[in-house]
């Protein structure tokens, strides 16, 4: 690979992960409507909030990893060691966990009265939390 490009390619995964971050707070805020609407009807959510939540989530997970493996595989080319920027690695792969983690807690919820609904959330809130830090630790690799 051509070592002018890496700079370029460095601010597409940034810029990527950055819309990544966004559309989970946009997940995040589907499910906080769903969660909303459970508690003050004391029933079922409006159908069309829980299908776009539901159809959006995996595509977002999926996206997560294509930012992780895109960052990993640009530091390969830069670097050629995988450690070169180990917090941020770490916060990565611990995102990728958690991506993993609330995909398959998600697989669990059944009915309205689910006991994974709430880990879903928990999980949900950290993802969010460490793609914001992620994002500053990002920042600091490109600066």
């Amino acid at each position: 690979m051509d070592k002018q490009l890496i700079p370029y390619l460095k601010l597409v995964h940034g810029s990527f992960n950055t819309l990544v971050m966004f559309l989970f707070l946009y997940q995040g805020r589907l499910g906080l409507k769903i969660r909303g609407q459970r508690k003050r009807a004391k029933g079922p959510a409006v159908f069309e909030v829980v299908r776009k939540h539901r159809r959006f989530g995996p595509i977002f997970v999926f996206m997560g990893f294509i930012g992780f493996f895109a960052g990993l595989m640009l530091v390969i080319f830069d670097q050629g060691r995988v450690f070169e920027y180990p917090l941020h690695l770490m916060m990565g792969l611990f995102i990728v966990l958690l991506l993993i983690t609330t995909f398959l807690i998600s697989k669990k919820i059944r009915g309205p009265d689910s006991p994974w609904r709430t880990p879903h959330f928990i999980v949900g809130i950290f993802i969010i939390s460490f793609y914001i830090i992620q994002i500053f630790l990002g920042l600091g690799v490109l600066l």
